[in-house]
């Protein structure tokens, strides 16, 4: 021990000095000249204080000898903290720890401490010698950490560091909102493993890119936990020691999968505005061809011929006719053609439809409509209106060559935050839903993907232009609405017009509804959906109403799923076209399982056997796609309610 003024204190006797000596001897090997003493009786007052401790404390021997040591508490610590120090002492037991001090002039600083108790012949303390050691920087550096961890965690970016195996050592609080694995989860798993599903291509690529660059950056798709893709923009740096060694991989990824589908309607809005102006121009020229033709024609026909003559002459103006009325489809699709819009009750124009139907469609085809009797005022042109619920109703009756049922449905639907960001062109507000639904032939994702390219049609040679889809997507859009399509095969197709009510009612009605949605109490629900928008936006719609919700990508999913959260789950809303396995099996075996258990099917198409199964199932309830949070909130609501 560097100083021992204690030896020349005149208060103590040569015998206590002497007996201090001895005591201390045992650990004076390992004290430095860093090491901070100081030394209390049983009741705590400060009997000694090295030339240290005066240096750190800022206080002089004259201000510390006889002091309570709480003299340098700061208050920081724990009551529980102080009370179990002193029991371990007073016990005759040596505590070590850390603790932070508070200095005379009031500033902070930490140490390193150990206690040890000195004992008296029956084994009871009679002073404690305290050694302690400082390490301010080290807790500030670790209080920098901490900091810069904490703000890492606040990131909305996913941000994780792997060791040069590629296995992962950090994952922030980002990259489990991202992804839904935890930190314990993921440490020390292969990133490939994990994010890729085992594809070392992309792997390959990075690692290249990071031993010729030191950095990388893509886009590319990853897994959840769920199985979800998402689509992240990906950046990858070599971070390298003092040495300049690769040390680790810092990796930051961006979630932009609904930034991608944004671009993707995007570039699918410029492409038809590209189409149109083409279209238009070529129709304008046209029509300067044919007008002259079919006018000549006309003139033509006034003259006397004989028989096979005015045959030709009918033909060329029948086909000159059927050019121009192609020419005004045509720019139909191209201008959008803006009509007078007035109000309209879209009934009435159903209904009409629907007349003309009955009795012009082959006897194979059963019509069958649903007609909201309180439908809203919309601002529109009836004649365009007329032409979009005919085209869709030829459409189709041409799915249905063999006979079968064609539905047209018109009711109210509010549509709110959630569902608008589903689709680009929706908007927040009260519209009116017009479908047609058949069960035919159904069509492929790929040719779903086309049906209202103008020109494009899976309809023989002569019998079909392709621009009638086109032109009924054209005049909704210039109504200020948009349309959907459903289908699957060999199940049929639905598709669905929805245009926007009058502002004043809209504005009236979203006040009233949004106010009187009801809340969960903490419920959970398993959504089972193979759409990752639907799956997302229902997640975050029934999370912001008071529910909890566990997600899964099918039905072989939902089960796993189930297995392991069953006794937490309190209603299943699922879909019922899924891959693998379909919501009616997936029910099936879930019933098996619980067989109260508590479930909603979705569809976007329903067919008679459907409906059979539905309800031999005794699914508690059925709800069209697509669906709105209100709808959705509602009917779980009362379902919850009646369990």
């Amino acid at each position: 021990m560097s100083d021992m003024n204690f030896l020349t204190d005149p208060t103590k006797d040569e015998t206590e000095k002497s007996e201090i000596l001895k005591e201390l001897s045992d650990i004076k090997f390992a004290l430095d000249e860093s090491a901070i003493v100081a030394i209390t009786d049983q009741k705590g007052k400060i009997t000694f204080a090295n030339d240290k401790f005066c240096e750190i404390s800022k206080y002089n021997r004259q201000e510390i000898i006889g002091q309570d040591h709480r003299l340098i508490n700061s208050g920081y610590h724990p009551k529980e903290f102080i009370q179990n120090l002193w029991t371990t002492i007073a016990k005759g037991k040596v505590w070590r720890g850390e603790i932070r001090n508070q200095a005379k002039d009031g500033s902070i600083y930490w140490v390193d401490t150990t206690i040890v108790p000195f004992l008296n012949k029956q084994g009871k303390p009679y002073q404690y010698v305290s050694i302690r050691y400082d390490i301010t920087e080290r807790k500030l550096a670790e209080e920098r950490i901490r900091q810069q961890a904490s703000l890492l965690d606040k990131a909305q970016d996913a941000i994780l560091v792997c060791d040069l195996k590629f296995q992962i050592i950090y994952w922030n609080k980002g990259a489990e909102r991202i992804y839904g694995w935890t930190v314990g989860e993921v440490l020390g798993k292969d990133i490939c493993d994990l994010l890729c599903g085992g594809n070392t291509e992309v792997l390959q690529q990075a690692q290249t890119a990071l031993e010729e660059k030191g950095e990388w950056k893509t886009e590319t798709k990853h897994f959840t936990k769920t199985g979800k893709n998402v689509t992240v923009e990906s950046r990858w740096t070599m971070v390298r020691n003092e040495q300049n060694q690769p040390d680790y991989i810092l990796i930051t990824n961006t979630d932009i999968t609904e930034r991608k589908q944004i671009e993707q309607q995007l570039l699918r809005a410029q492409r038809m505005e590209s189409i149109g102006t083409l279209a238009g121009g070529i129709a304008h020229d046209l029509n300067n061809i044919l007008s002259p033709i079919l006018m000549s024609v006309e003139m033509l026909q006034l003259g006397e011929h004989d028989e096979e003559t005015h045959r030709w002459l009918s033909i060329a103006r029948e086909n000159a006719e059927r050019g121009a009325d192609l020419i005004r489809q045509v720019l139909t699709f191209a201008r959008g053609m803006e009509g007078e819009r007035i109000s309209v009750q879209i009934k009435h124009i159903v209904k009409d439809s629907i007349k003309v139907l009955q009795e012009t469609l082959p006897k194979s085809i059963t019509v069958k409509y649903e007609i909201d009797p309180e439908l809203h005022i919309v601002s529109a042109d009836p004649t365009q209106i007329h032409q979009v619920l005919m085209n869709l109703c030829i459409n189709a009756r041409d799915a249905m060559p063999n006979g079968g049922t064609m539905t047209v449905k018109a009711r109210n639907i509010n549509l709110d935050e959630n569902y608008a960001r589903m689709n680009i062109e929706a908007k927040e507000g009260e519209y009116v839903l017009l479908s047609v639904s058949d069960t035919g032939t159904g069509m492929s994702a790929d040719i779903q993907k086309r049906i209202f390219d103008p020109f494009f049609t899976t309809k023989e040679l002569g019998k079909g232009t392709g621009l009638g889809l086109a032109t009924a997507m054209t005049i909704v859009k210039s109504h200020g609405g948009f349309i959907n399509v459903y289908s699957e095969l060999g199940k049929g197709t639905q598709f669905t017009v929805y245009l926007p009510t009058v502002e004043s009612e809209r504005s009236a009605k979203t006040v009233s509804k949004a106010q009187s949605l009801p809340r969960g109490n903490g419920e959970m629900v398993l959504v089972v959906d193979d759409e990752e928008n639907i799956l997302e936006i229902t997640r975050v719609t029934l999370e912001k109403f008071g529910y909890k919700v566990v997600t899964a990508v099918d039905g072989t999913d939902a089960i796993a799923v189930y297995a392991q959260r069953g006794n937490e789950i309190a209603l299943v809303l699922t879909d019922l076209a899924m891959p693998y396995m379909d919501g009616m099996a997936m029910t099936r075996a879930l019933r098996k399982i619980n067989p109260n258990l508590k479930v909603i099917a979705t569809s976007g198409l329903t067919t008679n056997e459907q409906t059979a199964e539905m309800q031999a199932l005794n699914i508690n309830a059925f709800l069209p796609k697509p669906y709105t949070g209100e709808t959705l909130l509602v009917t779980m609501a009362e379902i919850l309610k009646n369990s």
